[in-house]
């Protein structure tokens, strides 16, 4: 059974496959109106939403398929008690492809566990969001020709920031990519992040600073201080607003540079940017149906697994990641996978003590 849960597993040549297809779409979606009648997708969104459900259920419904599922929780048997492992359990045997948002970082991994067909993660807390990096690929590649060579800012909340992580796991997969890494310091990557830099050989700085680097940039790719990640409500009022791109700064900026946002957006970029020629967020949402058009197609096809393997029952988490989703769901077994030759959780990548 293939599954979509880290961008990372994907490879560069399954990549590209996938652009080629979301390609053709672009180019002729009367051609693919049918691919996908009578499939059905079923998308659990256990926290607000608007793009990525969006994006998926136009996707489905444009290729023919049909959607069930939730956008809150608190109107399925979740609100009663009813585990992860059960409702995924449950929706896939009414499914062909399931595709889950939630808090819990590491869901999307536990989901595939136990799941008769695919699960894609479309946000899993702040740990990765694959299918974003998808609509953030397919909007490079189709503006500018391709990735190989590119210089990257990535701005804002790089700590909680899903997409930010996702996007560096993929750039590993292109020639000569450099990463300017700006945030505040309390808000910069993971350490896992910048052990998997090192360990392919990435280019990367950290700065604090937005207007000294902005001149070298192929690609500005801003983020909003996610004030839901925050436990500390202190902590985001000191660093909201922090990082705001105006017209004034885009003067500096190369003539080509694209602006990328994976939306939404709440101060951080003013809003007479979004005239700017270079200001290309909201086609990228266009771009990420497409692109979510092409994996569904690919996915939706699949075949059942009937019998999926017995999976170990665990005893008690052994992540210390609050937000991780063994902290939530107990009886999950204890996956452990090597990143920079240290134990890391196998759900949340988070080291393990």
């Amino acid at each position: 059974m293939r599954h979509l849960i880290d961008f990372g597993d994907m490879t560069r040549e399954e990549w590209e496959a996938l652009y080629a297809r979301a390609s053709e779409i672009m180019d002729a979606p009367e051609r693919f109106v049918d691919v996908c009648h009578g499939k059905v997708s079923c998308n659990l969104f256990y926290e607000p939403s608007t793009r990525t459900n969006f994006s998926f259920q136009t996707a489905m419904m444009r290729l023919g398929g049909s959607v069930f599922g939730f956008a809150d929780p608190n109107s399925s048997s979740v609100a009663k008690g009813e585990s992860m492992k059960d409702t995924v359990r449950m929706v896939s045997n009414y499914a062909d492809v399931v595709v889950m948002r939630t808090p819990w970082e590491g869901s999307a991994k536990a989901a595939s566990l136990y799941s008769h067909v695919p699960v894609v993660n479309a946000g899993d807390g702040g740990h990765m969001h694959p299918t974003q990096t998808m609509a953030d690929l397919t909007t490079i590649t189709r503006l500018r020709g391709g990735v190989d060579g590119l210089c990257l800012g990535l701005c804002g909340d790089l700590k909680n920031g899903r997409t930010v992580h996702s996007l560096i796991k993929a750039m590993a997969k292109f020639r000569d990519i450099k990463f300017f890494l700006i945030s505040p310091r309390e808000l910069a990557v993971p350490d896992y992040m910048r052990v998997f830099m090192r360990e392919h050989n990435m280019w990367f700085t950290e700065v604090t600073g937005l207007e000294a680097v902005i001149p070298q940039l192929d690609v500005l790719y801003m983020t909003r201080i996610q004030k839901e990640r925050f436990v500390d409500p202190l902590e985001y009022e000191r660093n909201k607003g922090i990082y705001v791109l105006t017209r004034r700064k885009l003067e500096r900026a190369k003539k080509d540079m694209l602006v990328m946002h994976p939306l939404p957006r709440v101060d951080e970029i003013a809003v007479d940017v979004d005239d700017d020629p270079r200001a290309v967020y909201f086609q990228q949402a266009r771009y990420g149906m497409f692109a979510r058009m092409a994996l569904l197609e690919h996915l939706a096809l699949q075949p059942r697994d009937e019998h999926p393997a017995p999976v170990e029952i665990g005893t008690k988490p052994i992540c210390r990641n609050p937000r991780c989703i063994t902290q939530m769901e107990r009886y999950l077994p204890p996956l452990i996978k090597k990143i920079g030759g240290a134990d890391c959780c196998g759900f949340c990548d988070a080291p393990l003590e």
